[in-house]
């Protein structure tokens, strides 16, 4: 059983983690460099659309999702410290965790908090919006890499773990 469970939490971890990881490296590699070539009304409009929109149930369950998986992979790590993969498990528990999780809910989150409360239609949000294109993208490499990272554990965990041919 406990290799079901280890199995299990790796390959839904792995696909989960890099499926977030996709949507973030989309965003960092696209569609931001879409929205800041719009004129600033338009890429604030379209950003504080995006913001809304996102709160669905498929990417939400997605990204809470992994954080659910990935701590789940994390205690069972800790409490097979022993078995083969367990330290892939950790750290594909942690980036996603701390790279992808708590870097959106800290970083990302208030960013669009203030966003949000911009009128696109005011001279004075361009600046704001110049700003928030750049450091946001900027916070968004890093949970890109990190979600990915912890992708590439997770894959790393289910290698350790197979089984040897011989």
């Amino acid at each position: 059983m406990e290799n079901k469970v280890a199995f299990s939490l790796a390959l839904t971890s792995a696909l989960t983690a890099g499926t977030v990881g996709g949507i973030f490296y989309a965003f960092s590699t696209g569609v931001m460099k879409a929205f800041s070539a719009l004129p600033p009304k338009d890429g604030i409009a379209a950003m504080q659309s995006v913001n809304v929109a996102v709160i669905n149930p498929l990417f939400l369950g997605a990204f809470m999702g992994g954080a659910a998986l990935a701590l789940a992979a994390g205690i069972y790590a800790l409490t097979h410290r022993t078995d083969a993969g367990s330290w892939w498990l950790l750290a594909g528990a942690l980036a996603y965790l701390i790279g992808s999780f708590i870097w959106t809910m800290a970083f990302h989150i208030p960013r669009n908090d203030a966003l949000a409360a911009l009128d696109p239609a005011s001279p004075g949000s361009v600046q704001p919006w110049l700003d928030y294109v750049r450091v946001w993208t900027a916070g968004n490499h890093v949970r890109t890499v990190a979600s990915l990272a912890s992708s590439a554990c997770f894959i790393m965990a289910l290698v350790a773990r197979r089984p040897s041919a011989g």
